[in-house]
């Protein structure tokens, strides 16, 4: 089978993810060059061994695989095919790895648009938070042509635990991702609402969090985004727009069909509130804010 030849890889995007995935890289032997908005992020991973480029069309021109770990449809299209672009620089035959959440009906339209330029794309979203990226232990769920994934295998086996094939066709990696989008936002959503009742209720939070999570009423989301609730921390690791987005995402698909998605449509209403409110940029256990009198730290300490 064929595989990438040069060790050469590029990350687009240092945030939660992208820095992971750029550090599991770097361990994996490869030479990783990488580009984001932040200056400061930029010179931390260049401290660590990375190499640090200006734009995206510097970091195209040194690399056989760019790796996009960007918000949104919106920041990917302008990182490959905006102002100092990847597309203006990259090689014909090299593979772009879209790994930002957005419209399956996006990553095959952007399937289309990259083999204009003679470039090949993988519809590669990713999961399991910023801690199994810096691991290389995240979930990817891709879909592509099978000459892709010759092009690209030991570049998958360095930033991820789990690498689903879900088909040779774009879109079908990002169908799945956001129907785990669906599930993640309810998620967090059920948690807030259960905890908020509990805290109004008088409830001890720290015995309510220890209760279930050993019980069955736990969920990953519960048990991962209720600690930031208790500790009353919400920087953003990800955010409540994000899940203003993605949840949006999830309703949008649903509608061309006709297909009713009620516990989405009321927990995409429970994140636009409290985007609405102010919390947008918060953390996304932040959703809690939305329920009224729930004083969380003077909670805590009753």
């Amino acid at each position: 089978m064929e595989t990438t030849m040069s060790k050469n890889v590029g990350v687009i995007g240092l945030g939660a993810m992208g820095f992971g995935v750029a550090s599991s890289l770097l361990r994996a032997g490869f030479n990783v060059h990488a580009c984001d908005v932040r200056r400061e992020v930029l010179d931390k991973f260049a401290a660590a061994g990375g190499v640090a480029c200006a734009n995206p069309a510097e970091l195209a021109k040194s690399v056989d695989v760019v790796i996009t770990l960007v918000v949104n449809a919106a920041q990917t299209d302008a990182v490959l095919f905006g102002e100092n672009g990847v597309v203006s620089t990259l090689k014909p035959g090299s593979v772009v790895i879209s790994s930002a959440t957005v419209a399956p009906d996006f990553a095959v339209e952007l399937g289309k648009r990259l083999g204009e330029k003679g470039l090949l794309l993988l519809d590669a979203p990713v999961s399991g938070g910023a801690a199994r990226a810096a691991s290389g232990e995240m979930t990817m769920m891709t879909s592509g042509p099978d000459e892709v994934y010759a092009k690209i295998e030991d570049v998958l086996q360095g930033m991820a635990g789990k690498v689903y094939r879900l088909g040779n066709v774009h879109g079908i990696g990002s169908k799945v991702k956001i129907i785990n989008q669906l599930l993640a936002g309810v998620h967090i959503a059920a948690s807030a609402e259960a905890m908020a009742l509990g805290l109004r209720e008088g409830v001890n939070p720290d015995a309510l969090y220890d209760v279930i999570t050993h019980s069955a009423g736990n969920s990953w989301m519960f048990e991962n985004r209720v600690p930031h609730i208790l500790n009353g921390d919400y920087t953003p690791l990800s955010a409540v727009d994000i899940f203003v987005k993605d949840l949006g995402l999830v309703l949008d698909t649903a509608r061309r069909s006709k297909f009713p998605l009620p516990l989405s449509a009321a927990a995409h209403q429970m994140f636009m509130m409290a985007s609405t409110a102010g919390h947008g940029g918060e953390d996304d256990s932040a959703v809690i804010k939305i329920f009224p009198g729930i004083d969380l730290p003077a909670a805590k300490v009753k």
